[in-house]
């Protein structure tokens, strides 16, 4: 499932800001980080229904999405224009992936805000210590007026971010993900979409008959808990806070995970730390802008992973250690 390569199948992390602003324009000095504010509040409350293109290195794939936001619950449809046909149905944190080449489901549980948009700054983003933002120009994006913001990191161990914002809703309708060279690395764009729409029941409803299909509960086995950990990153990039740490469960195994997630307010990588299993596998792995980096520390297994350059994940990865 290309488009939705998850980190333990669970990892796109969305952190958005929650205050909506409308109406007349702000001061100078203020106003991408408004359009940021405004930006998290239509993620979480738009409804919408469009045609998404999702271009990731040389590989691009077409998405038909109806999206709904009701009473605070989330239910979506996303079907894939080409290949298997795979079909994903969401309402709440309950996501169905329909396989229909395999006559199968997979029961997932998910807590983002956004399918699409994984990755996008929350208002407690430190620009002017981590990131620089600006509004670059206005321009047109299926068919609607939006207002280009540029997020450019100080360093080398972050990316820099395009973002699209609807001028009238403050919803993004493009994302890019940039390199330090500046070109893009991935990028979301809506080829067309209605935004604020009503939403039939109908149009979120499965295309697949699946009562004959196996269906497989990840969310059964999958199994966490808030912990303290006493592990640290003795050589941490600057800006990166921990935000959660807690233990996982995961499929097929029987002893828990120390998961930590680490943010610098746009930028996020998790850190897996497990006891040393033989063929642990060690060195960088990579798929599109997402990197991960695996190391062998003491009698442990550590891996970071995260939507940042490779130099950000093995630094962290070899730096961590238990106090």
């Amino acid at each position: 499932m290309p488009f939705l390569q998850r980190q333990s199948l669970s990892q796109f992390v969305l952190i958005c800001g929650s205050l909506l602003l409308v109406g007349p324009a702000f001061a100078d000095s203020d106003e991408p980080r408004e359009w940021l504010h405004r930006m998290g509040a239509a993620v979480q409350s738009t409804s919408y229904e469009g045609t998404v293109i999702r271009i990731r290195g040389s590989e691009a794939e077409a998405l038909k999405v109806v999206h709904q936001v009701a009473d605070g619950v989330i239910r979506e449809k996303v079907v894939s224009q080409e290949g298997s046909g795979l079909e994903i149905i969401r309402n709440g944190n309950e996501v169905h992936c329909i396989l229909p080449d395999r006559k199968s489901v997979l029961v997932e549980q998910w807590d983002d805000q956004s399918t699409l948009f994984s990755t996008l700054p929350s208002s407690q983003i430190r620009f002017g210590n981590e990131y620089d933002v600006s509004i670059v120009r206005e321009e047109r994006v299926a068919g609607r007026q939006t207002k280009l913001l540029a997020i450019r990191p100080h360093d080398s161990y972050r990316y820099g971010y395009r973002i699209w914002l609807d001028t009238e809703t403050g919803f993004p309708l493009q994302t890019e993900l940039i390199g330090k060279d500046g070109a893009a690395i991935e990028q979301v764009m809506f080829a067309e979409i209605s935004l604020n729409k009503e939403i039939q029941a109908s149009s979120l409803a499965s295309s697949y008959s699946t009562e004959n299909y196996r269906w497989f509960n990840q969310s059964a086995h999958h199994v966490t808990r808030s912990v303290d950990s006493d592990w640290v990153c003795e050589d941490m990039p600057r800006g990166f806070k921990v935000i959660a740490t807690h233990e996982e469960k995961m499929p097929g195994g029987e002893a828990f995970v120390t998961h930590i997630l680490y943010s610098d307010g746009l930028a996020n990588v998790s850190v897996f730390i497990a006891q040393l299993g033989e063929g642990s596998a060690q060195g960088p792995s990579s798929v599109s802008g997402s990197n991960s980096f695996s190391a062998i520390v003491g009698d442990h297994h550590v891996t970071a992973v995260g939507e940042v350059p490779a130099i950000t994940v093995e630094q962290i990865a070899t730096s961590m250690r238990p106090r």
